[in-house]
């Protein structure tokens, strides 16, 4: 049987409530110097917790904030702030459903790429603070049994995302987070990202055809056999020598296993 919320757990959770909606009165059990109200100092508090969470969206998604200019950004990033305050006080684990809730925001809809361009600098920053770990030492391969190498599976390191996208997700954010200038893109061009961390610096690598298929399988668990059969499925210029050479050089794995190991 679940016992009652306590008090000081349903004040805390009206003041959480009350900080970021600007629509509800302030809490009761805030006041001011010697017990007198403290709307206005509520309200420039309010207004500080929601500022500073704008600004630390702006910090983790500057290529979409490039794109939609900063006005409808900080609109956005508002309403957002609004739908899903923070759980965590560290503030680079937050905005991890922007992407999500980009989606669906009305003034965003015409560019339906915006979302899976958050969704690649929500990546970045995630490989970022990744744990500091070796990638998969290129040699590994060379250990396995030629017979047992269709059956190995890769564990991905801690920094790897992959964002597969309908959309030019790469060409755009490249374009609108490392160059002064934007030349003319086709956004309609599908593009599959990784987003790795090898070293010191996280790399952002738009893969070649078939290769979003094969690591979408090897993430997942398949056994590398699959990963070949589901990139040779998802375009015919797939090449599997390629493929691997692009795991070991993008540090995507962290370790490799076989039945026999």
């Amino acid at each position: 049987m679940q016992s009652a919320p306590e008090k000081s757990d349903l004040n805390a959770a009206g003041f959480r409530a009350a900080i970021l909606d600007p629509v509800r009165e302030k809490p009761a059990t805030v006041e001011g110097p010697r017990g007198k109200q403290a709307v206005k100092r509520f309200n420039v508090y309010r207004n500080n917790v929601t500022v500073s969470l704008i600004n630390a969206l702006a910090d983790i998604f500057p290529a979409v904030m490039r794109i939609t200019g900063e006005t409808l950004f900080r609109d956005m990033a508002r309403e957002f702030v609004r739908a899903h305050p923070p759980v965590s006080p560290l503030l680079f684990l937050y905005g991890h459903d922007f992407p999500a809730f980009i989606e669906h925001f009305e003034h965003a809809r015409r560019m339906p790429y915006l979302a899976d361009v958050a969704r690649v600098e929500r990546a970045w920053l995630t490989a970022y603070h990744a744990a500091d770990l070796e990638p998969l030492d290129p040699q590994a391969l060379a250990k396995i049994a030629p017979e047992d190498l269709e059956g190995a599976m890769f564990k991905p390191h801690p920094a790897t995302g992959l964002i597969r996208s309908p959309y030019a997700a790469f060409d755009i954010f490249d374009a609108n987070r490392n160059r002064e200038t934007i030349g003319r893109i086709d956004v309609t061009r599908p593009q599959d990202v990784l987003v790795t961390r090898p070293g010191m610096d996280v790399t952002v690598t738009g893969l070649p055809q078939g290769h979003g298929a094969f690591f979408a399988s090897l993430i997942a668990g398949d056994c590398l056999g699959d990963a070949a059969e589901a990139g040779a499925r998802a375009s015919s210029a797939f090449d599997i020598n390629e493929a691997i050479g692009g795991m070991f050089a993008t540090g995507a794995f962290l370790s490799v296993t076989t039945e026999q190991t």
